[in-house]
């Protein structure tokens, strides 16, 4: 049978793994969505959570300190989840466009190929064996041997040594992430070539994220036109395609046979790739509330999802008595007067607590 529009915010509940579960670990929730948007940490903890019923947010935090699950820039680029065997096979495929793309701001900060290998050799002496170091201690070390860290030189030196692989996320210390040596840290490092590459983010893309469209994964991706094409080429025969109202959209051919959960309720986190996974967010998200939801500058708030569809935010409160839950629909949404549904929401609030709260 055709997909209906209505299929489409359904089958997606299905793919992210948030209406059907059937990943066992945080690491696999990780994987199977390819990169899991992170700048927003604690809200990113949520992302695997929401998608794993029963985890604790404890469990992901495991999961990252081992180094199975690794916090970097890739992509677009921006701070992504990503598992630990994917890492070394999506940078070699983002680094280059990322590369041009923070050029003409590296000369602005004046961060010049002698000052670039100069702070790696600073990272690799200081890091090397099995050292974790927080930001502020790094910048620290590298003042120390006269490299500049003033301003947005720092970040810049920072974002650049992750995507030459000198560095990477490495253990928590208390609440603040620390950075380890990629090389030590990632020990399975998975080579592809460029197609191959190509064909394995497309489809990631399309089985966790399916439905979606060419333009969808070009704006997840990061990828050129040149190369979007060059992998539905390469993947195209492994994949679905299905045209709803006069758009066509790519999948796998198992989410056909995913089902629907009546009232589906989920409190969804801030930047969740259930919204940000796509160019056209209209499909779950009507364009008269994406202004309350995504902000003019790119800020995405935690989302109520009813049946597919955002109808409120949510905010998370921590306070020395515990973890709070705030609840805000949209007008006319019709969740204030359903005592029911207000009922599943509020269950779902209490999912989230639990989540934060939980050893």
């Amino acid at each position: 049978m055709p997909l209906l529009p209505s299929d489409l915010s359904r089958l997606r509940l299905a793919h992210q793994q948030i209406s059907v579960n059937h990943l066992k670990n945080p690491r696999d929730v990780v994987r199977w969505m390819g990169a899991i948007q992170a700048q927003d940490f604690g809200m990113s903890l949520w992302a695997v959570g929401v998608r794993l019923p029963q985890a604790a947010q404890s469990a992901v935090l495991k999961e990252i300190d081992k180094g199975s699950i690794i916090r970097t820039h890739l992509l677009r680029p921006t701070w992504h989840l990503v598992a630990a065997n994917d890492v070394s096979w999506l940078l070699d495929l983002s680094a280059p466009r990322i590369r041009t793309l923070v050029k003409s701001r590296q000369r602005e900060l004046e961060l010049t190929s002698a000052v670039l290998k100069k702070s790696a050799s600073v990272m690799e002496s200081v890091l090397a064996g099995g050292n974790h170091l927080t930001r502020e201690q790094l910048m620290a070390e590298l003042r120390k041997a006269k490299v500049n860290t003033a301003g947005q030189r720092s970040a810049h030196l920072l974002v650049w040594s992750e995507i030459e692989k000198i560095i990477c996320s490495g253990r928590m210390a208390g609440s603040k992430h620390t950075y380890a040596l990629f090389d030590e840290r990632i020990k399975n490092q998975k080579k592809r070539s460029h197609d191959e590459a190509l064909m394995h983010l497309a489809l990631r893309y399309f089985t966790s994220r399916g439905p979606a469209t060419e333009q969808d994964f070009a704006n997840w991706s990061g990828l050129s036109r040149t190369d979007v094409r060059r992998s539905l080429e390469l993947s195209g025969r492994k994949l679905l395609r299905e045209t709803v109202d006069g758009t066509e959209y790519w999948l796998a051919e198992a989410a056909l046979s995913q089902t629907r959960h009546e009232d589906e309720v989920y409190l969804l986190p801030a930047f969740d790739e259930f919204i940000i996974g796509y160019k056209d967010r209209s499909v779950v998200l009507p364009t008269r509330h994406q202004a309350a939801v995504i902000s003019v500058n790119g800020m995405f708030w935690p989302v109520i999802v009813i049946n597919g569809m955002v109808t409120g935010l949510w905010k998370r409160s921590v306070s020395p008595r515990g973890v709070s839950v705030e609840l805000r629909y949209f007008p006319r949404v019709g969740v204030a007067r359903n005592k029911a549904l207000r009922e599943r929401v509020e269950a779902a609030a209490e999912r989230v607590k639990t989540f934060f709260s939980k050893a």
